[in-house]
């Protein structure tokens, strides 16, 4: 009889593990051009979104802070004369585990704002309506596309600076 003793099984990471222990406005800025001005109508509005990100370790092990940072201007069309102005930094902290090293950083800025997301459409929705003006329902954020696009340009800006170097 020949041992049949079976073969060991390979080992199994865990799942990746995600729990929001804490979310916060760390800035806000709401300035309102037109009321200040005294601009009367109703112009309609050209809105340029512009969206950061940002990403660090806590003191405490598998913590993170998550940032978005969110700088929206509001342009009249007819005379490209400001309408507001709405800065919002929106932080998370982060407990994280079983996320293998080299898959960290993209999942701190794509997985974690995704999370954060809903509450910053609330904040801004919410804001702008409170400012006298439509409430403004941002757009989903395709993070993806995003983290992609500041690794392309990272890796353009390090390239150009090799060359002067």
């Amino acid at each position: 009889m020949a041992d049949e003793t079976p073969a060991p099984a390979p080992e199994q990471q865990a799942a990746p593990q995600m729990k929001v222990l804490a979310q916060f406005i760390r800035d806000l800025s709401f300035e309102n051009i037109a009321a200040q001005k005294g601009m009367q109508g109703n112009a309609e509005p050209d809105i340029n979104v512009q969206v950061g990100l940002d990403a660090k370790k806590r003191p405490v092990e598998n913590q993170y802070d998550v940032t978005i940072k969110l700088n929206i201007e509001a342009k009249s069309k007819a005379d490209d004369a400001k309408i507001f102005v709405l800065e919002l930094d929106y932080n998370g902290i982060f407990h994280i585990e079983n996320v293998p090293d080299n898959q960290l950083h993209p999942f701190l800025l794509i997985e974690c704002p995704r999370m954060l997301f809903p509450f910053v459409r609330r904040i801004v929705s919410d804001i702008t309506r409170d400012g006298g003006y439509p409430p403004l329902n941002l757009e989903t954020i395709d993070f993806v596309a995003l983290y992609r696009s500041e690794i392309t340009r990272r890796a353009q800006a390090e390239a150009a600076q090799a060359t002067v170097s």
